[in-house]
């Protein structure tokens, strides 16, 4: 049989000219659950932030969680060798390579004194492959977990998005703006819960939780079976004469999440790690193998230089630098109009009431005084919507990652603007 060329195999008479249908099938439509998870507020005011820079704008971004400083520089000197000489441009293991993990167990012996197998440890891709990877492995569909109101957004869009209940425990001034075992018994006895998020130093709050309050919370949890999922992302950076209780001296099935992006200033680098039971080691590695195969791998070689003697210093003069931030903050605080204030105890942020500012102002939401504060002054200050749904809209975070001089140099161009 012979075989047809197209042009052979072609209709010899010409044909109407097909037209696209009018009436098929609608356009994709998102699911409903993705619906669930809300935008970053945050993210869009960065993108403004850029444009004024790029139309010449002399701008302070104190909308981020981004220290300015960048990564140390043995972590920056090795990653220029792992370019030179192509080392990890291949798939690593799924929870990272064997040095690092051995870098991470040494650093939990000398900061916390705990002994930790460094099988337990998983490398993810930022803390944010930690939360996905933790509550994919923990929870299922229609599990309610508890978490502080005000709180960093991602952890309740990621636990809607996967289908779990939030149970949003309110969490003010008279509560140090962080859980107690009152507020959760109250909600374990609507329905019973299934873990508790808690988050020390916190996002947007700033707020710590000492040993006792610590031991209280895990003891509950255990008895109650509670999980218990510690972000420590920000230990490190504090003001108050500790790094951080680690919830694994209280715990050893806590779960503990924390990442490079903050006190090692390397949020570009997308590296984090959690520190899981070893029940649970097996499924969040198949989780994780699934999501991500593995964390950026050149990254995870330089990473391994930022637990040396000169990264820690360098770490700690940027924490200098965070203080003398907050400290001009916490100077400026009446003529600013700042009211209520969580205590600023650790991590790089400010959050604060500012109902009377707005009143003063005639508007009605914090979104609306920092669009008005960032035309006028170049300064980008984070309007309170993304960590807290009731009272956000009149609440301000400001971020101290800037640094001491920045962070000076912005407050006064808002106290000028205020007039």
């Amino acid at each position: 049989m012979t075989a047809h060329t197209p042009a052979e195999a072609a209709p010899t008479t010409s044909a109407p000219a097909a037209t696209a249908p009018t009436t098929s099938a609608s356009a994709p439509v998102a699911s409903a659950r993705s619906g669930l998870v809300k935008p970053f507020a945050a993210m869009g005011i960065v993108a403004t932030v850029g444009q004024m820079q790029r139309a010449g704008r002399d701008t302070i971004a104190m909308c981020l969680g981004e220290p300015t400083q960048g990564a140390p520089s043995p972590v920056l000197a090795r990653a220029a060798e792992v370019a030179r000489d192509g080392t990890g441009l291949g798939y690593s293991p799924i929870f990272g390579i064997p040095e690092l993990r051995e870098a991470i167990a040494s650093h939990y012996r000398d900061w916390y004194g705990l002994d930790i197998a460094p099988d337990r440890i998983a490398v993810t891709t930022g803390s944010s492959g930690a939360f996905q990877t933790t509550f994919l492995t923990c929870f299922d569909v229609g599990d309610r977990v508890a978490l502080a109101r005000p709180g960093y957004g991602a952890y309740k869009n990621i636990l809607a998005a996967l289908g779990c209940e939030v149970v949003e425990l309110d969490c003010g001034a008279d509560e140090g703006f962080q859980p107690t075992v009152e507020l959760l018994a109250a909600a374990h006895a609507e329905a019973p819960l299934k873990g508790l998020m808690l988050a020390s130093p916190a996002n947007p709050t700033g707020t710590m939780i000492g040993p006792e309050a610590l031991g209280k919370l895990t003891d509950w949890c255990r008895a109650n079976g509670v999980q218990v999922i510690s972000d420590e992302i920000y230990h490190g950076i504090s003001y108050i004469g500790t790094r951080g209780e680690c919830a694994l001296a209280h715990d050893d099935d806590a779960i503990v999440i924390s990442s490079f992006s903050k006190y090692w200033g390397m949020t570009g680098w997308r590296l984090g790690w959690a520190i899981l039971p070893e029940e649970l080691v097996a499924p969040a590695q198949n989780v994780t193998g699934n999501l991500s195969l593995c964390a950026p791998v050149p990254a995870q070689y330089a990473a391994v230089a930022g637990f040396s003697d000169e990264s820690y210093a360098e770490c700690e003069a940027a924490v200098a630098s965070f203080a003398g931030a907050r400290e001009h903050v916490l100077n400026a605080r009446d003529d600013l109009g700042f009211g209520q204030m969580a205590p600023p105890d650790g991590a790089f942020y400010m959050y604060a009431r500012i109902d009377d500012i707005l009143d003063r102002a005639g508007l009605q939401t914090s979104g609306q005084w920092c669009a008005q504060v960032l035309d006028a002054t170049g300064v980008a200050l984070a309007p309170g919507d993304d960590f807290d749904s009731v009272d956000g809209p009149r609440s301000v975070r400001l971020s101290l990652a800037v640094g001491a001089d920045r962070t000076a140099e912005a407050i006064d161009r808002i106290l000028d603007f205020m007039g």
